[in-house]
């Protein structure tokens, strides 16, 4: 067995049980400004770290915002603009690196601060958890490994995570996962994510805000766990003690990132309906490809103008007049692309009739029902 580790309590900072004062100073006044003193410190360090926190949020919509402007800008071909969009990446990009400079030194301060009577306390009434059946964590598993256990999780417990999901009261959630403690884990939190984008994407605002709230319940348990390092499962009865004392800090921090997530799931739904509808236009478009491979909404597109005039009235006089009429060489290119396409058919006969055009190549003479009218998108 390995040692246990003794050295966090090498440095505590206490002032209730202290006795090297001078006769002459009154004690209980001295601690109590000890006290007072100490909790100012810490009551200034969460207010560093909040603020760090707040900006470091506002900076990563930035970032985002910026990196989805760039893509707009690219699609839409905007040079200039994409230009400029460029510049304030690299802008944010260092700033980036100071912020994590900032939150390296913010942790180094954590770790050296002295633990004191209010940071060593911890909650009477937690009770410890002993899970029998050891999983190993998420780090030691391959992707296909996770996916299996989230089906696995889902097709168990499904039911319980979308009751779970439409609770509204903490008293109701509290009790309900202390009665389903194998609620309390990564792949409820996932479930009830992928849930909140379907929602979205299915229009259905209100429940979506109201099953976001849930989620982010359960991801400040599983936070909660990280941060002490102990099974989610134990932490239930720490999370809800908080919400229930409603500290300020605690539920501005709560709700800011209620907010972030909606955000964020308002823009996957996004995206997840542009990706559909993009499925849908390339399987349009795998069906109007011609025998050529091209596809002819795009062809009838690069067209001259009077071309398409012709296809438009279906006019074919006009179409042999308006071809004798172009260089040679351009007339072919622009008759291969149609045939490739499907939006001309050649030879509507088995031995058509040829007419000599000027290059002295000979081409089939149309019929009026040898080409098809180009399909609209």
């Amino acid at each position: 067995m390995s040692r246990l580790d003794y050295s966090k309590w090498d440095h505590i900072e206490i002032s209730d049980d202290e006795d090297d004062t001078h006769p002459n100073i009154d004690t209980p006044s001295l601690f109590r400004w000890r006290h007072q003193a100490r909790l100012e410190r810490m009551e200034q360090a969460e207010k560093e770290k909040q603020s760090l926190q707040s900006t470091v949020q506002s900076h990563q919509q930035k970032m985002a915002e910026i990196k989805q402007k760039i893509k707009e800008a690219e699609e839409k071909n905007l040079s200039d603009e994409l230009e400029k969009l460029k510049t304030s990446e690299a802008e944010l990009l260092k700033q980036d690196q100071e912020f994590a400079k900032k939150e390296e030194e913010l942790k180094k301060k954590e770790r050296l601060t002295p633990w004191n009577v209010d940071t060593i306390c911890h909650d009477g009434k937690s009770k410890t958890i002993i899970n029998k059946d050891i999983k190993p964590s998420d780090e030691e598993l391959s992707d296909e490994q996770r996916a299996d256990r989230q089906k696995e999780h889902e097709a168990k417990y499904k039911s319980h995570i979308r009751k779970f999901g439409m609770m509204r009261r903490y008293e109701d959630s509290e009790k309900y996962l202390k009665e389903n403690i194998d609620l309390v884990c990564e792949e409820t939190a996932n479930y009830l994510v992928l849930w909140c984008i379907d929602l979205e994407c299915q229009e259905k605002k209100e429940l979506m805000k109201h099953v976001s709230h849930q989620t982010i319940v359960m991801q400040f348990i599983l936070e909660l766990a990280k941060q002490l390092k102990v099974d989610p499962k134990s932490c239930v009865n720490a999370f809800f003690s908080r919400i229930r004392l409603a500290e300020k800090q605690y539920m501005d921090a709560f709700n800011d990132e209620l907010e972030s997530f909606r955000s964020r799931v308002k823009e996957r739904a996004r995206i997840r309906i542009e990706e559909a509808m993009k499925e849908v236009e390339e399987e349009e478009r795998q069906k109007r490809l011609g025998p050529g491979g091209l596809d002819p909404v795009e062809v009838f597109e690069t067209l001259p103008k009077s071309l398409q005039e012709c296809f438009e009235q279906k006019d074919i006089p006009l179409l042999k007049k308006v071809i004798s009429e172009m260089d040679p060489k351009e007339a072919e290119e622009h008759m291969k692309r149609c045939v490739d396409s499907g939006l001309w058919v050649p030879g509507g006969n088995d031995e058509p009739d040829q007419e000599i055009e000027p290059d002295g190549e000979a081409i089939a003479e149309p019929e009026e029902n040898d080409y098809e009218e180009p399909t609209k998108a």
